[in-house]
């Protein structure tokens, strides 16, 4: 059991103290047009870190659902945050706490990938780095991890494949139909309204096996990096 959240403080304490490191997922609620959950980014982060933890140790802290950033803040189910600094609040508390209990690392993982949210957990981790504290930061994101042949997307090819790769039943391609790709995709007319990247209708080029064993190899490289 890796979710911190479900373990006792006895257990917490046995599985720190075996590597002394925390996952931290971050994602968003946010439209990922018809085929797609709302909670696309955050369920993707979560899962990636549980699948790494096992791999590195450690455990993995609750996901946080809130982001910043991207073109997609005024689509239906979509709560986005105007800007960083709610999200930066929580995450520096989260990191002060985690230092005064002993933590010795975090690893900051974001499944939603608009710049402003990079730009948070760069300028972050660096800033908390600088105070020479308990924990050390770093910062990751999905779109970071450089998948041969599934260049990141939005709710395109990429975020369907991944999320089919690691969850059931969550992906619901016939939503889409089949009509032409020829209306602009920020038109709600559109079949594919708000993806943006590959239409995920067109069958992907590798399996979702080989894309998330890179992604957690990606996760894992960074979080064992000195």
């Amino acid at each position: 059991m890796k979710q911190i959240e479900r373990l006792r403080p006895h257990q917490i304490e046995a599985a720190l103290a075996e590597r002394s490191l925390i996952y931290l997922p971050l994602g968003t609620i946010e439209w990922h047009c018809h085929h797609l959950p709302v909670g696309l980014d955050a369920l993707t982060a979560q899962a990636l870190c549980l699948l790494a933890a096992e791999e590195t140790g450690g455990l993995v802290w609750p996901v946080l659902y809130y982001g910043t950033g991207g073109g997609h803040g005024g689509f239906p189910w979509t709560v986005m945050m105007p800007d960083r600094m709610e999200i930066e609040s929580l995450l520096m508390q989260t990191l002060k706490r985690l230092g005064q209990m002993g933590v010795a690392e975090v690893v900051l993982f974001s499944g939603h990938f608009a710049g402003e949210q990079l730009q948070m957990i760069d300028e972050l981790s660096a800033a908390w780095n600088a105070l020479s504290a308990l924990p050390r930061v770093k910062a990751f994101a999905v779109n970071r991890t450089d998948a041969r042949g599934f260049p990141p997307d939005h709710a395109g090819l990429f975020e369907t494949t991944l999320l089919d790769g690691l969850t059931e039943g969550l992906i619901a391609l016939p939503r889409l139909g089949t009509a032409p790709d020829e209306i602009d995709r920020f038109d709600g007319a559109s079949p594919l309204w708000g993806i943006v990247g590959a239409d995920p209708r067109r069958p992907p080029p590798l399996q979702k096996e080989p894309l998330v064993a890179h992604m957690v190899a990606s996760l894992v490289a960074v979080a064992r990096q000195e």
